[in-house]
């Protein structure tokens, strides 16, 4: 083979070496409840491991949650004792993008002939919708309040004057900005939000971050290292659900 052939077929097979690397999502696994299961008998295992994301709460492998001392809550009260799968990029932040949250579609008619659409609509019908909400990388446990509590806001560093609108949960310093929809997440859990978010940016492209947030989430990358448990619950969600995270991947190289 000549050298004008040999450059020839280079270029041709650039397009499916440009492939091969791109990142990928979740491609197992389409359902949420099925991914709540395995974070439970698969993840979240070693008691040394089992404690939420926000607060630090230790749960046992029945998700019994036993809070910390000078927990306290306001609201959802009923939602205290055990724990909640967490989406740290929220389901409509992603979800969104699909027309049949926005619009409702065919397959999305109830019982009474009643159409709809949302989350529900998106979950029956789209299976892309279903890949990206049963993502084990982007799901944590949470104590149920405080998951109900933060819905899909945004974090952000909030103010540190006081403010009315803000509603906190004693020693677990999650805070809520009910006016303006926002969460500021303790420091224990910035870095490993960073990081999520960042993944699902890599890998899902119709998930984008918009500028602000992108430069939060570099900054929280830098200023909160990944940890030893981050790389080992990594490594778990990858032999079960088959992709790797680039993102934790370059991070726990140098993790013993």
């Amino acid at each position: 083979m000549n050298r004008t052939n040999i450059m020839l077929l280079s270029v041709a097979l650039l397009p499916t070496l440009a492939f091969a690397q791109t990142p990928q999502g979740n491609t197992t696994n389409q359902s949420f409840s099925k991914a709540k299961k395995i974070m439970q008998q698969q993840i979240y295992t070693n008691p040394v491991d089992m404690k939420t994301i926000y607060c630090g709460a230790d749960f046992n492998n029945k998700k019994y949650v036993t809070l910390p001392s000078g927990f306290t809550t306001d609201v959802y009260k009923k939602r205290v004792k055990r724990w909640e799968a967490e989406h740290v990029v929220p389901a409509e932040n992603f979800g969104r993008s699909f027309s049949e949250w926005r619009d409702g579609a065919k397959v999305c008619v109830d019982s009474k002939g009643k159409s709809f659409k949302g989350r529900k609509c998106a979950e029956k019908a789209n299976a892309e919708y279903r890949l990206m909400q049963s993502d084990l990388y982007n799901l944590f446990p949470a104590v149920g309040a405080v998951n109900a509590a933060r819905q899909n806001y945004n974090y952000v560093m909030l103010p540190k004057t006081a403010s009315k609108d803000y509603r906190s949960f004693g020693s677990c310093d999650m805070i809520i900005d009910k006016k303006d929809h926002d969460a500021q997440p303790p420091e224990r859990a910035r870095g490993v939000i960073a990081r999520t978010y960042m993944y699902f940016e890599a890998v899902y492209p119709s998930y984008k971050m918009s500028r602000q947030q992108r430069q939060l989430m570099t900054a929280w990358d830098k200023q909160y290292p990944v940890s030893k448990w981050e790389c080992e619950r990594a490594a778990k969600i990858q032999k079960i659900q088959g992709n790797v995270d680039p993102i934790l991947a370059s991070r726990c190289k140098n993790i013993g």
